[in-house]
């Protein structure tokens, strides 16, 4: 009996230990200094962002090999210095799934990327699961877990937490343990961990996240190629970065893509004709804001025609790059399928534009693993050095070389 009781009590603690919320600067640092010995943590947020420019960081999820905390931001005379001080720890892999938006909270929060960095859904990728693989997709098929989602699209921010919103958020980092574990493995054996290092040097790197306020008018969407109007879009999309961004407010809440646009194809000279510019009321184009566009305009207007931003036209391309582009499309196919990678991650279907008319494009399938997976048989494609054809009911790439009547490459295709 007495060894039953200290068994279940046992129970009882380890649980504890391995699921529990923090809401206080001690405990946390506790946790940290336990993780620090460990060789990977994984890591997910709860954030919420309606309302404001930054997202509003409103859980942490995180776990070790063998206990997971949720850590709340928001609670009183809570520091999260212990654990960013963990996601610098150099010696500890932070695993992440979907991880853009997640390390740009971090960004904001540190002023650097956590590193090393590891995100399942780009190893998925390379492992064959398709691509953009869910997190419940590879719990399902990697863990044999299955997800409840009723908690997805909670209010974060409010207090206090349920149990039920807590266990939900703390599956998203108990789960990701054996998904990486196994994409791991996988990925050791299959010898393509150069493949995903690749991929996660872009994650770890700064311009990923960070929008200068003088390129933040490329996000617009113009059809005007016109230099004059893209140098005042340009103007005026840099104040509404920088006031955003001290405001703390979504970009449109201080003016809309339409009004800027608007804006830059017929510049008003003075607050009067500001004024009529849809959205704008008399005393928004006399106030601050109305002050700040004039000045926008004004340094657009000083500028000198050299100074213009432009947009690069799209060359025309051949006739025959069309049906060349969906043979392109069929070749990665086949060739993702062989390799077992999701077709994302090798090309695009711009890289292929490119590429159906240039050799020699600037484009990551022309390079590295991607080159040998499906760059060079698409040149070997376009130099005619390689046909599609059906054999056994099964398309394949055979060298023309290797049959008496090439079949034609559109032929195959269809």
């Amino acid at each position: 009996m007495l060894l039953i009781f200290l068994t279940a009590r046992r129970v009882v603690l380890d649980f504890r230990r391995v699921m529990q919320t923090i809401t206080d600067t001690d405990t946390l640092a506790a946790l940290c200094g336990r993780l620090a010995a460990a060789p990977f943590v994984t890591v997910d947020t709860e954030f919420m962002r309606e309302s404001t420019f930054f997202p509003k960081l409103c859980l942490v999820q995180v776990a070790g090999p063998d206990e997971a905390a949720a850590i709340d931001p928001l609670a009183e005379g809570l520091k999260l210095d212990p654990f960013l001080k963990l996601l610098r720890r150099k010696q500890v892999t932070k695993v992440f799934h979907a991880a853009r938006q997640d390390l740009e909270i971090f960004l904001n929060l540190m002023g650097e990327l956590p590193v090393p960095v590891y995100d399942t859904q780009v190893a998925a990728m390379v492992c064959g699961f398709g691509e953009q693989a869910s997190y419940e997709t590879l719990c399902a098929r990697l863990a044999k877990a299955t997800i409840d989602k009723s908690s997805r699209f909670t209010d974060w921010s409010r207090r206090p937490l349920s149990e039920r919103q807590v266990t939900y958020a703390l599956s998203d980092v108990t789960h990701l343990r054996t998904v990486y574990q196994k994409l791991e493995a996988r990925i050791a054996k299959s010898g393509r961990a150069g493949w995903v290092a690749e991929e996660m040097a872009t994650l770890t790197d700064k311009t990923t996240y960070v929008v200068e306020p003088r390129e933040a008018w490329q996000r617009i969407r113009t059809r005007s190629h016109n230099p004059k109007f893209l140098a005042i879009l340009r103007e005026l999309a840099a104040w509404r970065e920088l006031e955003a961004r001290a405001r703390d407010i979504p970009r449109n809440r201080v003016l809309r893509d339409e009004a800027l646009l608007e804006i830059a194809s017929d510049p008003p000279k003075d607050a009067a004709a500001l004024a009529r510019v849809r959205g704008f009321s008399k005393s928004m184009a006399e106030g601050r804001h109305g002050q700040a566009i004039l000045s926008a305009l004004a340094r657009a207007e000083a500028l000198e025609p050299a100074q213009y931003p432009r947009l690069d036209r799209e060359p025309d391309r051949p006739k025959a790059s069309g049906p060349l582009i969906e043979l392109l499309k069929v070749l990665l196919k086949m060739k993702c399928d062989e390799h077992d990678v999701a077709q994302k991650l090798v090309a695009t279907v711009d890289d292929l534009e490119h590429l159906a008319v240039d050799d020699e494009a600037d484009v990551p399938a022309l390079s590295g693993w991607r080159r040998e997976v499906f760059g060079e048989a698409a040149l070997a494609l376009k130099r005619g050095e390689l046909a599609l054809a059906v054999r056994r009911g099964r398309l394949t790439a055979i060298p023309t070389g290797a049959r008496e009547e090439p079949m034609p490459a559109l032929a195959a295709a269809r």
